[in-house]
């Protein structure tokens, strides 16, 4: 399935009207369904089907770990707009009440609002960190084709590139990069989480899911964002003018050495 569209359009200069082609992002819906029913259904861009909708099953936790499932796949291999899941059984009985939201592409609450902290204390260097953060737009082929784009991306404490993925949503995004992971059986290695967007309640929400420690993003997170990650103990920054970080929370996690 393509991700991106070519569409004719007319291009305004200010002072005469120009046919030209623009590259427009597909957006179109993903069913989950789990163990037969309905369960999701999720706007988003074509790609990584399989990946996303373990990190959204992740996110909403119907699985921990990838020994969690017992299979997630593409509806009879042909349907790439329908994921079926499948969880083993003792975890089945372990979630009831969310397997009975069905219909809704996101949860209420987390569940992470009453934890205090992470627990995962590690300190990076700013300036490798800040690299990251600026190195993302090479890793977003879809947005140079379309400059209407998300994107996520995991690292690990020693700035290895963990997983990256695109999305016209940027909770996509996260989802994807972390059913990578999931996928794998390596999330518990990702520690930097590189964000294209605003920083809001939902993605660090997300993050504390996954147990990552530190957000960076382009644009600045909001008041919520802010007042949830200093409660678990996350780390927040994003771009400053003249190359540098603005640090919101924990910047003790960001230092001048390592």
């Amino acid at each position: 399935m393509k991700n991106f569209l070519e569409k004719k359009i007319i291009y305004w200069d200010t002072t005469s009207d120009i046919s030209t082609v623009n590259n427009i992002i597909v957006e179109e819906p993903l069913s989950i369904r789990v163990h037969g029913s309905p369960y999701a259904v999720i706007l988003r861009t074509p790609g990584d089907e399989i990946e996303h909708a373990a990190g959204f099953c992740f996110a909403e936790e119907l699985v921990n770990t990838l020994d969690d499932f017992i299979s997630i796949s593409f509806c009879d291999d042909k349907d790439t707009n329908l994921v079926e899941v499948a969880v083993q059984e003792k975890r089945k009985r372990l979630i009831p009440q969310i397997l009975k939201q069905r219909g809704f592409t996101t949860q209420a609450s987390c569940g992470l609002c009453s934890k205090k902290s992470l627990g995962k204390k590690i300190v990076i260097n700013k300036a490798k960190a800040l690299s990251c953060l600026e190195d993302l737009s090479k890793y977003q082929p879809l947005r140079i084709k379309t400059r209407a784009c998300h994107a996520a991306a995991l690292y690990n404490e020693d700035f290895k590139l963990l997983s990256v993925a695109e999305d016209v949503g940027r909770h996509n995004a996260l989802d994807k990069a972390v059913g990578k992971l999931v996928l794998k059986g390596i999330l518990d290695n990702a520690s930097i989480l590189i964000l294209s967007s605003r920083i809001s309640y939902e993605l660090v929400q997300k993050a504390a899911r996954a147990r990552i420690p530190i957000i960076m993003a382009v644009s600045r997170p909001t008041s919520l964002a802010v007042q949830l990650a200093l409660q678990l103990d996350i780390t927040l920054a994003c771009f400053a003018p003249g190359s540098g970080l603005y640090i919101f929370t924990h910047a003790d996690r960001l230092q001048n050495y390592k």
